[in-house]
């Protein structure tokens, strides 16, 4: 075992903990800093493998100067009908406005890769979806994409809207976001996805994960980039987001 794989547990049982109570701290001691994206990526993993939770969605980017964009997301953290609870700083939720690609069909992993038509094939549904943001870290500029990558690149969880049409989705290179809260006059932002194909983060994130041994399964989502970066959204209000004419999300935000 090298000192760096070593040094994970301790990483990721700093960075679990943090996630259970939703406080932040300083970044991780020098000596158990991830040193390249492959150490990160078992910092992530021990992390899952601490809290005991479920994996049910994935975040994904097409990646970023050669690493790989990419971070489990939880089954407790997972919201839809309207109510979502979550981790609150300043009054606030910060949040991404996104597609969520929810598969029918398991990806196992095997020898050859998976073609777009194949993956296009198991994708059950498109929904409008909004990925939650916070870090483990104060200061998560601080920290540099390596340490960001273990702790999850500023995830907290998920709430998923409505349906959307799936060939419109697929389409959707740009979104005018429109923002309506109850106590606010509506805010309008434009919206451009990061990898201009939304399914294109999605086809690397199968392919990334079944060289790695690893598959995905009927019922999990995939989140692939966000239109607009983050923005807050006060908690206890009534709030809609029209994502063009894909349809409208509503939510209210309540303290985890």
């Amino acid at each position: 075992m090298t000192s760096q794989t070593h040094n994970s547990l301790p990483a990721a049982a700093i960075l679990a903990e943090r996630r259970r109570s939703g406080t932040r701290g300083a970044r991780l001691p020098p000596s158990l800093r991830p040193l390249d994206a492959a150490a990160a990526l078992a910092v992530q993993a021990l992390v899952s493998e601490q809290l005991g939770d479920k994996i049910i969605a994935w975040k994904c980017g097409l990646p970023v100067d050669g690493q790989p964009v990419l971070a489990p997301i939880y089954a407790r953290t997972v919201y839809s009908g309207g109510a979502c609870a979550a981790w609150v700083r300043d009054g606030q939720v910060r949040v991404e406005p996104e597609l969520a690609f929810v598969l029918a069909q398991d990806l196992p992993t095997r020898s050859s890769p998976y073609s777009a038509t194949e993956i296009d094939a198991a994708i059950g549904g498109t929904y409008l979806a909004l990925e939650l943001i916070d870090s483990r870290y104060s200061e998560p500029d601080e920290a540099g994409f390596i340490e960001n990558l273990a702790d999850g690149l500023l995830n907290q969880g998920l709430y998923l809207g409505p349906l959307a049409d799936a060939e419109a989705a697929h389409a959707a290179t740009e979104l005018a976001i429109r923002i309506s809260i109850a106590t606010q006059e509506t805010n309008q932002l434009s919206g451009r996805h990061p990898a201009v194909n939304p399914r294109a983060p999605l086809y690397w994130l199968v392919e990334f994960l079944r060289a790695a041994g690893q598959g995905l399964q009927a019922g999990q989502a995939v989140i692939t980039g966000s239109y607009t970066g983050s923005f807050g959204l006060p908690v206890a209000q009534d709030i809609a987001i029209r994502y063009g004419d894909l349809g409208e999300l509503a939510v209210r935000f309540s303290p985890r």
